[in-house]
């Protein structure tokens, strides 16, 4: 390749879900819908809790950061492919390909972070309910909160810099929807050594650590929980624990998917398709898994819907 191939690079070219032009307003039709419901869900659990003063507590204000987080994750894919499908472009710039990977890593590992202290609340609120509202105080909140956008802030910008050093051919082609690291890292035409150890290690290390916080969390929950002899005790923990559960679950299982379907098939339209699990289906699923299985919740959406009904 001549050098002039590398240095003009301007744009990328994602292929997105399918190239059959009569599937795309089917596509458009279904994401935007999707979209829209994990808004508008996501934004509902936020005014709950914030105008709900029986909310003000810790759980509740890492499930307020989680649904922002969620908004802001689906924010940085489905947009940019509805414009593409409107506009008939599968065009994306380089500079907004490398936006596009900062944040999806950015918000998708925060994700990760906040189940797991999420996990940490629920243990201290079941294991040490005496000392729940000492230790679990705003400043450690606001302090665990911060310490988490820090660290994925500086794990992330690592890699948009090793990123940039690298040169990649002019009209390459993404085999996914969005920009995602491992795909990019892929079409380099320089080597990618350095970045693929960065990003393996990165993996491991943020895929490896909370999982096994959440783990712990729960041996230590469901010990506590099977020396409660009464069976009203246990039913009450339940609801919050059985929430938050199905929030992980999902989350791993459908980032668990994409891995394994990526590693057995080496499709990548396979890939694309399960993809769509954990970036689109698990953020529109959270607002429900949380407001259909938790009473308190439930309660305020319907006095916060009873306010604004009132006030039209």
């Amino acid at each position: 390749m001549e050098a002039g191939n590398h240095t003009q690079l301007s744009e990328f070219i994602l292929l997105g879900l399918s190239e059959d032009p009569e599937l795309q307003p089917l596509l458009f039709g279904v994401f935007l819908f999707m979209y829209l419901v994990t808004v508008l869900g996501n934004l509902f659990i936020i005014l709950a809790i914030s105008s709900d003063s029986h909310l003000h507590t810790p759980m509740y204000f890492f499930l307020s950061n989680l649904s922002f987080v969620d908004i802001c994750f689906i924010s940085t894919i489905v947009p940019k492919m509805l414009v593409n499908i409107q506009a008939q472009s599968r065009v994306i710039s380089y500079k907004g390909c490398l936006t596009q990977v900062y944040f999806f890593m950015l918000f998708s590992v925060m994700d990760d972070f906040l189940l797991t202290v999420m996990a940490y609340d629920r243990f201290v609120a079941i294991c040490h309910p005496l000392h729940y509202n000492v230790i679990m105080n705003p400043r450690l909140c606001g302090l665990l909160v911060l310490m988490c956008w820090f660290t994925i802030f500086w794990v992330s910008l690592l890699h948009i810099l090793l990123m940039r050093q690298l040169t990649f051919c002019i009209g390459t082609e993404i085999p996914h929807f969005f920009c995602e690291l491992a795909q990019v890292l892929k079409l380099a035409c320089s080597d990618t050594l350095i970045n693929n150890i960065i990003m393996y290690v990165a993996t491991a290390l943020i895929g490896v650590f909370p999982l096994t916080g959440i783990l712990f969390s729960y041996s230590k929950i469901v010990s506590s929980l099977m020396r409660i002899s009464s069976a009203g005790g246990k039913y009450k923990a339940f609801p919050t624990c059985g929430s938050h559960l199905s929030s992980v679950s999902l989350f791993y299982g459908t980032s668990l998917g994409v891995y394994l379907s990526s590693a057995v098939t080496h499709s990548s339209h396979r890939s694309s398709v399960a993809s769509v699990m954990y970036t689109v289906v698990t953020p529109m699923l959270n607002p429900f898994i949380y407001s259909l299985r938790n009473k308190d919740v439930k309660g305020a959406l319907g006095r916060l819907l009873s306010r604004a009904s009132s006030s039209l």
